[in-house]
């Protein structure tokens, strides 16, 4: 029982002893360090905190895309802005609406967008609508609406809009 005490008061001790030894943080001034990951590796590889392996394990440079110079998702929000938006999830690729009836209580609609690409094609949209009816607002049903002609109109105005778009841009980009 005594060795057990002695063995716990010195290991008690020996870790104040390592954790005193780190020291205090050094306050730094934020608006001198540099922006950026890359920026930030190469200062600690100069300082000799860090190494560098060259050109190994980089990849090519990443093109990110904002949702409002994405043609498709600009088109798809102005084509579906009259109706009442419950998920829209650009990282996701996705656009959900809430119910909508118009006019009629007892059928209502909700559409799902999907993006399966950023190039402007009727095969890189999927677009989901379920149809809910209810019987005096108390027993409905939600059934999926396979091949309808809400889907294909969408699906239609959407690619136009998003050609529009797309020549807009490029015109913008030729001027410049």
């Amino acid at each position: 029982m005594k060795i057990l005490k002695y063995l716990s008061i010195i290991f008690l001790i020996s870790n104040l002893f390592f954790l005193n030894s780190c020291g205090m943080y050094k306050k730094v001034d934020q608006r001198s360090m540099p922006d950026g990951a890359e920026a930030k590796a190469r200062k600690n590889v100069k300082e000799g905190r860090g190494i560098s392996l060259g050109n190994i394990g980089r990849r090519g440079s990443t093109n990110y895309e904002f949702s409002s110079s994405n043609p498709m998702w600009r088109s798809s929000l102005e084509i579906l802005d009259f109706l009442p938006l419950t998920t829209v999830d650009y990282s996701g690729g996705i656009i959900i609406t809430d119910w909508y009836s118009d006019n009629n209580n007892n059928d209502s609609i909700k559409i799902s967008v999907r993006f399966l690409s950023n190039e402007i094609r009727a095969d890189n949209l999927k677009i989901i609508v379920h149809k809910k009816v209810c019987d005096k607002g108390l027993n409905c049903r939600v059934n999926l609406v396979k091949n309808s002609t809400i889907s294909s109109e969408l699906l239609s105005a959407i690619l136009k809009k998003a050609a529009v778009f797309e020549k807009e841009n490029k015109n913008k980009k030729q001027k410049k």
